[in-house]
């Protein structure tokens, strides 16, 4: 019976395998060294809050897209018919206080109609220009003269109201802004046991306005004087603060 015997590594073997061990320590080594540098002590705590200021002031501006709509047998006609009623409507509007830069064309379209058998009956025409004025008190009485030229064919496609000049508005809304952000940060800080420092960063973000808008109506049936009813526009502002905490 014969005996197995494993015959001793050879001395170049061991220090092949001594070797690669001390390498795998290095890289080890090396790279809790890097997360160690990625994440140096006492690193500065912030906290980020967002806060909104709204503020509400009087539009000085109306803008309305008014048109007129004609019908002919035929294309020319009922674009001849569109260009005298939009002629008088212009004309009304420019007597009321409204200027030539003021007005501008918006739409313009001519498509045919047809009956059930897809036969063509006559021509459609549609035209509008929004018109912006800055003369309020004048406004319903201009639109008024406007369908009384027109007549029938008239229609207001939609009213709004804005604000020209809003940079006063919009400082009292970042200054509101600013301390609600600050009273967020405060009171989260100290629920969570912290003291707030100073600002680290201040994001301006871009403020919206909020029209009065009316929708679509039809000078059919218009009455006297149109009452316009400017209201309030209302200008937001949100600021991201970013605050050291302590």
């Amino acid at each position: 019976m014969s005996e197995s015997t494993v015959p001793p590594s050879s001395p170049r073997a061991n220090h092949r395998a001594l070797a690669a061990w001390v390498l795998v320590l290095v890289v080890a080594v090396a790279a809790v060294a890097v997360t160690l540098a990625s994440r140096p002590p006492g690193a500065r705590r912030t906290l980020t809050v967002t806060g909104t200021g709204t503020v509400q002031g009087a539009p000085d501006t109306m803008s309305v897209d008014v048109g007129v709509q004609t019908t002919g047998t035929s294309a020319s006609a009922a674009l001849a018919q569109n260009n005298a009623d939009m002629t008088r409507l212009e004309t009304a509007l420019l007597a009321h206080g409204l200027t030539r830069a003021g007005l501008q064309t918006s739409n313009l379209a001519i498509y045919p109609n047809t009956n059930g058998r897809g036969q063509v009956t006559g021509f459609t025409v549609n035209d509008t220009l929004t018109a912006t004025t800055h003369r309020l008190d004048e406004a319903g009485a201009a639109l008024d003269a406007a369908a009384r030229a027109v007549g029938n064919d008239v229609q207001l496609n939609g009213v709004s109201f804005s604000i020209s000049s809003q940079s006063r508005l919009l400082a009292r809304a970042r200054r509101a802004a600013v301390r609600d952000a600050h009273a967020a940060a405060l009171q989260i800080a100290s629920s969570s046991g912290s003291s707030l420092g100073a600002p680290v960063s201040i994001v301006d973000e871009e403020g919206a306005s909020s029209p009065v808008v009316f929708a679509r109506t039809s000078f059919a049936s218009a009455a006297a004087a149109l009452p316009i009813q400017r209201g309030t526009t209302s200008l937001s502002v949100q600021v991201k603060v970013v605050y050291a905490l302590g």
